[in-house]
């Protein structure tokens, strides 16, 4: 029996897809939906119809296409792309990804020119294109949020080069630092984070577009000028190597994970020094929250959600080695599963990058609590046995002879400058009144005179460089 016109069979439903020609039944729902990228890759069109018009440009050049097909193809992507933007384009399941939901709105919007786009490409080389075109825009983004935030560690290390703060190691007072200082060594962090993305995009910026499913094309393509359309520096030299591997994604989300890693360690001291504990800061309230029950709580939650946010980034990472550690070449339906870790490590990125660049400039520093945690520490300990030195004792000596006299002084409740020029004779008979300078906090600060040290003075040089150094490529 014939169908009626407006019916259609198992193998028309199959061969309405793109590449439905060869199979007899259709998909299966569930695996429709399973196997489905849409919901998530669609992010990715604007780049996808920018690397359809180099295309297109492309084929016309070297005699693929007409210039009348080619102007209809890059018109019709134009539509498309202001109907994305507006609104009004219908994405579907039923079309898997976002190049097939593309491809067929092409077709649909200019006729039979639309299905000629697809020469000499595969989807393969297509998506490989997209996501080094996404993800270079992204790491420029990127890049700008977090000069910013270098910026303002700057402006607050600068304003704070005097505030004396207890240095600590094992979370215990060692010596006097300037607040400015440790600022700044959050700033050495995050700038190696910087130049970590930049060597990153090096090797983003190739073009996969050429390598066609694995094994290159019969037409006669111009690879370098697609690539010059597209503004990547160079081709991948292999097309089973461009299609194959993410390893430039696993390399982003690497530096993600560690510039993460880093923002986790300044959250953790954030939420100390903030704590009634320590009350070296307080952060703006705009940055933090209450409590449903306890009327009394300010609760750092900007830091601490920062904090929780670096596992999940590693997380992803973990997730993208382990899913290219066992795959053959070439493309595998694997690795589908590269592009959720790879956007949530993007968005997840500049959300904190976002929230701590806002945060920094609005710290109130609590100077005198400062202060007066570090006089408490007996943080001049390292300065004391210094000045013995000095006079000829050796610091091994001198080390045992400090040691006695912080073991005197927790006997009284007493600070170091506190013990009597006799009491300190007693331990070591040279000892005379100068001792009390180096015990001087301010005067122990303002010793580490050095590049790199501590002084204040050398503080504020410090900013002056590191002002420069953000001005530059490689920091």
């Amino acid at each position: 029996m014939t169908p009626p016109d407006d019916a259609s069979t198992p193998h028309d439903e199959a061969a309405n897809k793109p590449w439905g020609g060869r199979f007899e039944t259709p998909t299966n729902a569930f695996v429709e939906a399973f196997t489905a990228s849409v919901e998530f890759d669609r992010r990715l069109y604007a780049h996808d119809i920018q690397g359809s018009i180099a295309h297109a440009t492309m084929l016309a050049a070297t005699g693929v296409l007409t210039a009348a097909e080619r102007d209809q193809i890059v018109a019709g992507l134009e539509i498309i792309r202001a109907d994305i933007e507006a609104g009004r384009f219908r994405w579907s399941v039923a079309l898997e990804d976002v190049h097939m939901n593309i491809e067929s709105a092409l077709t649909a919007q200019i006729g039979e020119v639309g299905k000629k786009l697809h020469t000499a490409r595969s989807r393969n080389d297509q998506v490989a294109t997209d996501i080094r075109l996404y993800l270079r825009d992204q790491i420029d983004f990127l890049t700008h949020s977090l000069e910013r935030l270098l910026g303002a560690l700057i402006d607050v290390a600068e304003r704070e080069a005097d505030t004396i703060l207890p240095g600590f190691t094992h979370l215990q007072a060692a010596q006097p630092i300037s607040f400015g200082h440790h600022l700044l060594a959050w700033f050495e962090m995050l700038l190696r984070d910087r130049e970590r993305l930049a060597d990153c995009r090096k090797r983003v910026d190739a073009l996969p577009l050429g390598a066609g499913a694995l094994a290159g094309t019969t037409f006669p393509i111009d690879r370098e000028m697609t690539a010059q359309l597209l503004g990547f520096s160079r081709i991948c030299e292999n097309s089973l190597d461009a299609v194959a591997d993410r390893d430039f994604a696993i390399e982003f989300c690497a530096c993600a994970a560690l510039m993460m890693v880093h923002f986790s360690r300044m959250a953790e001291e954030m939420v100390l020094w903030s704590s009634q504990q320590f009350g070296f800061i307080e952060l703006a309230d705009a940055f933090c929250t209450g409590s449903s029950m306890m009327p009394q709580k300010k609760n750092p939650d900007v830091p601490e959600l920062v904090r929780g946010k670096s596992g999940r980034v590693v997380g992803h990472l973990m997730a993208l080695i382990t899913l290219m550690k066992s795959q053959p070449l070439a493309y595998n339906k694997d690795n589908q599963e590269d592009k959720e870790p790879l956007f949530d490590t993007v968005d997840t990125l500049a959300g904190c990058l976002r929230a701590f660049g806002d945060l920094i400039p609005t710290i109130s520093v609590r100077r005198e609590r400062m202060r007066a945690a570090t006089r408490a520490g007996f943080t001049t300990a390292t300065d004391f046995a210094d000045y013995l030195v000095r006079l000829g004792v050796p610091f091994r000596d001198a080390h045992a002879v400090v040691g006695a006299a912080v073991r005197a002084a927790l006997a009284r409740d007493l600070e170091l400058s506190e013990l009597s020029l006799e009491e300190l004779q007693k331990l070591e008979p040279r000892i005379n009144a100068e001792v009390y300078a180096a015990l001087d906090i301010d005067r122990a600060l303002a010793a580490r005179d050095h590049r790199g040290g501590t002084a204040p003075a050398r503080v504020r040089a410090a900013c002056v460089a590191a002002r420069i150094r953000l001005q530059t490529a490689d920091g």
